[in-house]
C-alpha cells in the first residue's frame, strides 16, 4: 500500500471523483493535452489513468484503464496500486483536503432540514463546498464497500 498520487484523463472524469471519494489525491481536467498530461505526471511523481492506449504506451508511468465501468474502473486501480485511502477526505469537485468546521461557522450556507438534523460538517478551503453525512452518504459508502474501498 502506498502514497499513491493521480492525473486522470479527459475520459475518467467519474473514476477521477470516485477516487477522490476515497481520499486518493486525483487531478482531473475536462480539457487537456496529452503532453500536458505527461509533464504534470513527471513534474509531480502521479500516475496517469487513461483510457487512450498511445497516451499509455508513451508516458513513463500511466495505467490503461480496460473497462468502461466505473466499480471496474476503480478495482482496476485498487488492485494495481493499493493506494491508501481516507474516504470521505477531499473534495470531490476540486481535489482538496476537506476541514472540519463548527456547524456555526457554516449555518447560514445549510439548507433548513439539514440545519435540523445534522452537526458534524467539513469545507473545502478551495472551492467552499460543505460536505456532511447526510441520506447520500450511506450510499457512497455502500459503493465503497461494493468496490474494495
Amino acid at each position: 500500500m502506498g502514497d499513491y498520487r493521480f492525473v486522470a484523463d479527459v475520459h475518467l472524469a467519474k473514476l477521477a471523483k470516485y477516487l477522490r471519494l476515497l481520499g486518493i489525491d486525483t487531478l482531473y481536467f475536462t480539457q487537456i493535452e496529452d503532453s500536458e498530461l505527461i509533464d504534470i505526471s513527471n513534474r509531480e511523481q502521479r500516475w496517469i489513468l487513461t483510457k487512450d492506449r498511445e497516451l499509455s504506451q508513451r508516458a513513463p508511468r500511466a495505467l490503461l484503464i480496460k473497462s468502461n465501468l466505473l466499480k471496474e474502473q476503480l478495482r482496476e486501480v485498487l488492485k494495481r496500486f493499493e493506494p491508501k485511502t481516507s474516504p470521505f477526505s477531499r473534495c470531490l469537485k476540486d481535489n482538496a483536503i476537506l476541514e472540519k468546521v463548527e456547524k456555526k461557522e457554516v449555518l447560514e450556507y445549510l439548507p433548513p432540514k439539514v440545519k435540523e438534523f445534522y452537526e458534524e460538517f467539513w469545507r473545502c478551503g478551495e472551492c467552499g463546498r460543505i460536505y456532511w453525512h447526510g441520506s447520500h452518504y450511506e450510499k457512497m459508502k455502500s459503493f465503497i464497500d461494493e468496490v474494495g474501498g
